[in-house]
């Protein structure tokens, strides 16, 4: 038996993913993720949890990849695997490509921070930059104006929000009977019609609402900067109900038209298995 292994060791949770051969085939073996706020304490939970779940013997494993932020608090080997370290960008790239089987796109990785890579099936990645604005931000802000952290907790208030208390949109600046409601509906300030009366479940809608419509438009531009029609939503916050909703509205603005917005089976962990595939690719070296 032959896997390869990724790990995705990131700000606030690590992803593990592994490849089994079979032939000259590679099977996917589901991925896990593992929260700890010490990256090497999380590495070897993820490890241990997901060899033991698949049964896999430390022998059945040929290599081990790590990528991501944390990857260099991993200074040794993983229960006597060398772990070899590749480029995150690289990964959320390859990862982006692999679960969405598009030969072209613009991934975007949303994590604590955003970052964009334009990808092509032939292995050709290119950073674009990103934004500080990401899953971070929504925490970071939560935690400060609604005494929230937990992302199950602000997921929730946010179901039941309005952005009538909290943003400023194009429908009370103007005549809304010359609009359509999606036009009517686009936002002119986040947080620029703040109310007293706006509640928890308000405030923490708007703070969503403020991080997905940032991604959006900074990958709307990158998209445009490089040609890419389809854009792949990759990253923890892409698993959140409102994000679903926010990227499917951006496909049928006149801001988003000829671009395509996509959320692909597992978008969680594109950058471990993004990993793990250069690996594969890497042969024996």
């Amino acid at each position: 038996m032959s896997v390869v292994i990724g790990i995705d060791i990131g700000g606030s949770s690590t992803k593990i993913v592994g490849f089994l051969a079979k032939g000259k085939e590679w099977e996917l073996i589901e991925p896990q993720i593992v929260k700890a706020n010490d990256p090497v304490t999380a590495t070897y939970g993820a490890f241990g949890k997901f060899t033991d779940e698949n049964n896999l013997a430390i022998s059945d494993i040929s290599k081990v990849m790590m990528t991501g932020v944390g990857a260099s608090h991993v200074k040794n080997s993983l229960y006597g695997l060398k772990c070899q370290r590749v480029s995150e960008f690289d990964s959320i790239g390859r990862g982006g490509i692999y679960l969405s089987g598009m030969s072209e796109a613009l991934v975007v990785s949303m994590g604590t921070g955003t970052a964009m890579v334009h990808a092509r099936s032939d292995g050709t990645m290119k950073y674009l930059g990103g934004t500080g604005v990401g899953g971070g931000t929504l925490i970071g802000l939560s935690k400060l104006l609604l005494n929230a952290e937990s992302i199950n907790h602000i997921e929730k208030l946010s179901e039941s929000g309005s952005l009538d208390n909290i943003d400023l949109r194009i429908k009370d600046m103007t005549a809304s009977n010359t609009l359509n409601q999606l036009e009517a509906d686009l936002t002119a300030a986040n947080f620029g019609k703040l109310s007293d009366i706006a509640s928890k479940d308000d405030i923490a809608l708007g703070i969503m609402n403020l991080v997905f419509e940032t991604v959006g438009m900074v990958s709307i531009f990158a998209a445009r900067s490089v040609g890419a029609r389809d854009i792949i939503l990759t990253g923890n916050v892409t698993r959140l109900s409102h994000c679903k909703r926010k990227f499917d509205e951006f496909n049928n603005l006149e801001v988003g038209r000829g671009l395509n917005f996509v959320i692909p089976e597992r978008a969680r962990f594109a950058t471990a298995i993004g990993a793990a595939i250069i690996g594969m690719r890497w042969g024996d070296k």
